[in-house]
């Protein structure tokens, strides 16, 4: 398969989803609700089935998620450190630049490239890394953001709450103690997962409708590029130096180099800061996106 026939199905529901949206075809409360059976119901459902049914000899390895977070980590400090050096007096505005930089949109643009150019196998390795990701880049904003005045606890809930870690630790859990679940509910899960990747795409077409490239944009094509290419090389070049195997590279590659996903948007709204900007960088890294995961896809599977 070329990229464009990987990529077009997604590009074209995330457009379907950004004509709904604009044309008020799908109106603010619609999506709601729409949003909520996606995010809340179906995605959950799909990870847990997966994880679930993931033979965990191919894809527990502690290298592998070291192949992946320590050049994810390493490039949110250097994108806070510089932009720090800039603004001595903005260490939270910072943190958000870090987050913009790195924080991948996994689930809903990542997780079908993969799987479409590398089969559901490589999806299973996908749910093993997502699982750290929101704690470790969201952890790391609010440690560095000073608009923080809530306790750790109330800070980090979210992070331990999210519908995405649950339904990965529990199919995780139950697929460790082989335990298993009758035939019917299976059935049954799998029809209420069937939609989760075509709404969520959907979804975040219509989402984009809410947000502006108008203001920041020069900042978030900056971020855009650090996230759509710097940080995807980082880690093609840290996991190529563990002499990881290819399909491995490729997945831990193509996470990377995902668009920024909107909750780091909502990070920065809570946190009351640099919201322009990483409002504009979601919808620069999404139309930038197709262009930069068809090299990647050139470079790493093709």
């Amino acid at each position: 398969m070329t990229p464009v026939e990987i990529l077009f199905p997604l590009i074209f529901l995330v457009l379907a989803g950004f004509v709904c949206g604009k044309t008020g075809f799908i109106a603010t409360n619609q999506l709601e609700g729409l949003r909520r059976f996606i995010f809340y119901l179906a995605i959950p459902v799909f990870l847990f089935l997966n994880m679930y049914q993931a033979d965990l000899s191919k894809v527990a390895s502690a290298k592998l998620l070291l192949a992946f977070y320590l050049p994810v980590a390493t490039c949110y400090f250097l994108v806070l450190f510089a932009k720090w050096m800039t603004h001595k007096n903005a260490l939270n505005e910072a943190a958000m630049w870090g987050l913009s930089g790195t924080y991948s949109n996994t689930v809903l643009v990542g997780l079908p490239v993969i799987i479409a150019a590398l089969g559901t196998d490589a999806g299973a390795m996908v749910f093993m890394i997502i699982t750290f990701h929101s704690a470790l880049l969201f952890a790391l904003s609010f440690l560095f953001s000073s608009t923080v005045k809530q306790s750790l606890v109330g800070t980090f809930k979210p992070l331990f709450i999210n519908p995405i870690v649950l339904s990965i630790s529990l199919g995780l859990l139950l697929n460790a103690l082989e335990l298993s679940i009758p035939k019917l509910m299976l059935s049954g899960l799998d029809w209420l997962a069937k939609p989760a990747i075509a709404g969520a795409l959907f979804v975040l077409g219509v989402s984009l409708v809410q947000y502006s490239l108008q203001q920041a944009w020069q900042s978030a094509l900056i971020l855009s590029l650090v996230k759509l290419l710097l940080l995807p090389a980082m880690v093609w070049g840290f996991a190529s130096s563990l002499t990881l195997p290819t399909m491995q590279i490729s997945v831990l590659t193509l996470m990377a180099a995902s668009p920024l996903g909107v909750n780091a948007y909502l990070v920065a709204r809570q946190q009351a800061c640099a919201q322009a900007t990483l409002a504009s960088s979601v919808v620069m890294s999404t139309l930038l996106s197709p262009l930069t995961m068809s090299f990647w896809l050139y470079w790493l599977v093709l």
